[in-house]
């Protein structure tokens, strides 16, 4: 097995793009990440693109969107050795990795042996898909799709759920994230109470026939009241609106409440997920 490392998202893509896209929900983060580096080449940070070839035929990608960590849903497990080796020749700043359970951890093991440094379980996920949407009937208010106006508010709420749910994320301002992602046609799905803002579930355009949703955050002081099943029902809807064939999303596994909620609108569990990161 040999690694090639592609310094174009063009030559990437033409090693990858109908691999990554005949499987999108495994494929489900790279699709939306590459999607939104194509869009931005003048404001994303160089990614790095690695795919591994077996007697000329590609067997697995690698890929990292700075300043986020390694993604291997598209690495076999065999290659973990191969690529630890290769990425940490052409990128020292990766803070960890992700992917499919399996994966994430040969891969984080690798580099540990390699490297001689530790790593960390930071997240542990389950990805779900929708089956049946069912929405909730009884929930108070009513949702609507947010608009720039409301990317600080937003901004807000992302910071927020990161400080939350993955307190070891990197820095960013998140307002102009949310502008951002508002400008490339993702859609944001605001719950209100009487006008208020009370929960907000976000939902990528489709890549390849598939949307993921998320985040989904709701402040404390609303919680509890099933506006999150809500505000998660109608970005999932608005998902299908925009043609998606299948619509996914993680969930938190040490959150058992929401685990609950997205299963009973419609969610369904596929595969667990964890991300390590390095002790440093």
């Amino acid at each position: 097995m040999d690694a090639v490392v592609h310094t174009t998202l063009a030559s990437f893509d033409a090693a990858t793009h109908d691999r990554l896209a005949a499987d999108p929900v495994c494929n489900t983060v790279a699709l939306t990440s590459l999607d939104r580096i194509r869009r931005l080449p003048a404001t994303a940070e160089p990614p790095i693109l690695i795919t591994f070839h077996d007697n000329g035929e590609v067997v697995g990608s690698l890929i990292r969107t700075p300043p986020w960590p390694f993604q291997v849903a598209d690495l076999p497990v065999a290659a973990a050795t191969l690529a630890v080796q290769v990425a940490r020749e052409i990128d020292q700043d990766a803070p960890g990795v992700t992917g499919p359970r399996q994966r994430s951890h040969a891969f984080a093991t690798a580099y540990a042996e390699a490297s001689g440094e530790t790593f960390t379980e930071s997240l542990a996920t389950r990805l779900y898909r929708l089956g049946t949407l069912a929405p909730p009937t009884t929930v108070p208010g009513a949702g609507r799709m947010a608009t720039e106006d409301d990317a600080e508010l937003l901004g807000a709420w992302r910071a927020a759920f990161v400080a939350e749910a993955v307190p070891e994320g990197p820095d960013e301002h998140p307002a102009e994230v949310m502008r951002t992602s508002l400008r490339l046609g993702n859609g944001h799905a605001l719950w209100e109470l009487d006008g208020t803002p009370v929960a907000w579930a976000a939902a990528s355009i489709p890549q390849a026939g598939m949307t993921r949703i998320g985040p989904v955050y709701t402040p404390p002081e609303h919680r509890r009241h099933g506006y999150g099943a809500a505000v998660s029902a109608m970005a999932s809807q608005w998902a299908l609106d925009q043609g998606a064939a299948e619509v996914l999303l993680f969930a938190d596994l040490t959150n058992p409440i929401s685990n609950s909620i997205y299963q009973r609108i419609g969610y369904q569990p596929l595969d667990d997920w964890a991300e390590y990161w390095w002790k440093r």
